[in-house]
């Protein structure tokens, strides 16, 4: 029987075949390693100074190549930079550039070091990984190349040179009667950098390649003209005649401008609109408007209320001066119409004229304004007036027949007179001018306006403005006999247009007609009212002439133009005065108006002229 083994005894046992184990597997690594090692390092001693097999450059086999063999073959096979072709386009316009002229060389030893280094960086171990993927997979190394993007960019430049072109705006300008259109251009502008931007990625597939060329575009802010070159011809095509539509005898026009004057005058604007900026053909307004602004007062009319008589039998108004409908040139708006019918083509234009009603019709009723019966009426004498002196009360007094005054309006006499001229219709006739009598225009015409200022006086109207005759004046104290009546001195007004005025109102709510009628064979001047009586009367009175003082003596002028002994008397000599006139108006039985008109008359001493050599009498 076999003694027992101890428990020791079992367990050495149990671990040294798993020793064993462990020891051959180290050793069998160390040997595999060893074994690598020497294969490594026999490949490397095999491949000494030549590129290890599989490896290659831009489709090029290296295997075993030396470095410079492997250079002079790169060089030999790769020649994209000098034959390569990149194309860029614009449009239709190309350009071929080799990429050698775009910057792109081959560094053929650059790529030949890197091919050689394949298997040869590293450890031990990515050596050997490097070497056996190349051996076993192939590995394909892409050229080293460089690029110069400076050329590129140069190259390109010189492209935009031929693309780019500025921004033109287009333009209109006249020579003589002829439109010449400069036309607008679009500007463009070669983007070099958006060019360039993929160039380079496409230069390492060493294959030829089109390149689009990349171009902004900047258009004017006015490219075509065409539109208003043809608005300039037609207002150059033919002569612009402006007249006054419906026009009456007297009225100025037409006024015709040749196409000469029509190209001195055309202006062609450049203005800013909401959609773009563009140009405006036509005359020129400030040139229109100051033709215009002289013509304006010609063609300016004053409404004018129609004018009438009040028939006594009937009881009603007849015409005698039809209305006028009161114009005036509108300049602004005319020039604005001128301007568009030119656009239009059109070369016949009427003026834009604004119209004033008047106030009264010619187909007013008597009824209508409240006219129904006389109201009033006075009578002035002008006997020993010369022919001059009573033109003038029947020019002066003709201003007034049939004139109408509104309810509540005062009435100027200045207003209605107008302008005292010979143009007017009136002659020079003797006048009272500072302390003598001279020859003047509108002598007589005071006779008038006394008239009227006693007509409203005793027909009970409100006197506004009244001037009275610094002397007293024969004529207006001259009763129908040719007597003079010293009771009338105070009862005058004078009129100096447009300092001097008479006024007066109608006061009541009718419209008051006036009537004027000059007798010249018996010397005498009617002025008639007519409205509606509200029952006034008047009463009046004077104080006559108080404070009387003579004229100085004669003044005795020498007048070359008499001969000798002749002697001629120029002035009348009149006693200065003071005169007041009192008037009481009664309405409904009170009292309506109570006023005083007082007047102060200078002297006036007689004058005469004497021609030379001769002797003045003592008396």
């Amino acid at each position: 029987m076999m003694p027992s083994k101890t428990k020791e005894e079992e367990s050495t046992r149990g671990v040294l075949p798993v020793t064993q184990a462990m020891t051959a597997l180290v050793g069998g690594f160390i040997l595999f390693f060893l074994l690598m090692i020497g294969l490594a390092v026999g490949y490397d001693l095999a491949y000494q100074g030549r590129i290890f097999p599989g490896v290659g450059l831009a489709g090029l086999d290296l295997s075993g190549k030396s470095e410079a063999e492997a250079k002079q073959l790169i060089t030999g096979r790769i020649s994209f930079p000098e034959q390569g072709k990149v194309v860029f386009q614009e449009g239709s316009q190309v350009w071929i550039a080799h990429p050698v002229e775009l910057g792109l060389f081959l560094d053929a030893d650059a790529s030949a070091l890197a091919a050689y280094q394949v298997g040869r960086q590293g450890n031990i171990f990515a050596r050997l990984g490097d070497q056996f993927e190349a051996w076993y997979f192939g590995l394909d190394l892409p050229p080293l190349l460089v690029y110069d993007e400076q050329s590129a960019q140069n190259y390109v430049r010189r492209i935009a040179s031929e693309v780019d072109r500025p921004t033109v705006e287009a333009s209109l300008k006249i020579q003589g009667v002829d439109v010449v259109v400069l036309p607008g251009q679009i500007g463009r502008s070669l983007d070099v950098d958006a060019t360039l931007a993929p160039l380079q990625n496409q230069l390492r597939n060493l294959t030829d390649t089109i390149m689009p060329v990349m171009v902004n575009e900047s258009p004017p802010a006015i490219l075509d003209v065409s539109q208003q070159a043809e608005i300039a011809r037609k207002i150059l095509s033919a002569p612009l005649t402006i007249n006054v539509p419906d026009p009456a005898e007297g009225d100025p026009g037409p006024w015709t401008f040749e196409p000469q004057q029509l190209a001195e005058m055309l202006t062609i604007a450049r203005v800013e609109l909401a959609e773009g900026a563009t140009y405006q053909v036509g005359l020129d307004t400030s040139r229109l408007t100051k033709i215009l602004n002289e013509q304006a007062p010609k063609l300016a009319r004053q409404p004018a209320d129609a004018r009438f008589i009040f028939n006594d039998e009937t009881r009603q108004l007849e015409v005698i001066q039809p209305a006028v409908t009161g114009r005036s040139l509108d300049v602004a708006t005319a020039v604005q119409d001128i301007n568009q019918a030119l656009v239009a083509g059109e070369h016949q234009v009427a003026l834009t004229l604004q119209y004033t009603q008047p106030e009264i019709g010619n187909d007013v009723k008597a009824e209508e304004l409240g006219i129904r019966e006389q109201v009033g009426v006075e009578v002035s004498y002008f006997y020993g007036s010369s022919a001059s002196r009573i033109q003038n009360i029947e020019t002066a007094a003709g201003r007034f027949h049939g004139v109408l005054v509104a309810p509540g309006a005062v009435f100027s006499m200045a207003e209605t007179l107008g302008d005292i001229s010979l143009d007017n219709g009136y002659a020079e006739a003797l006048i009272i001018y500072g302390n003598q009598t001279i020859q003047g225009v509108g002598g007589g015409v005071c006779q008038v306006s006394t008239t009227l200022f006693r007509t409203a006086f005793f027909a009970g109207y409100p006197i506004v403005e009244r001037h009275p005759h610094a002397y007293r004046v024969y004529y207006y104290e001259l009763n129908a006999a040719n007597q003079a009546v010293e009771r009338m001195a105070g009862l005058d007004a004078t009129v100096y247009v447009p300092t001097v005025d008479f006024k007066f109102k109608n006061d009541t709510d009718n419209w008051l007609l006036m009537e004027t009628y000059v007798q010249a064979a018996a010397r005498k001047l009617t002025w008639k009212f007519y409205s509606t009586s509200d029952g006034r009367t008047v009463e009046w009175d004077t104080t006559g002439l108080q404070n009387v003082v003579e004229p100085e003596e004669a003044v005795y002028k020498e007048n070359p133009e008499l001969g000798k002994g002749e002697i001629n008397q120029i002035d009348w000599g009149v006693d200065g005065a003071d005169v007041t006139v009192t008037r009481t108006v009664y309405r409904d039985g009170q009292v309506y108006i109570d006023e005083a008109f007082h007047t102060h008359y200078l002297p006036f001493r007689d004058v005469y002229e004497y021609g030379p050599g001769t002797k003045i009498p003592a008396e």
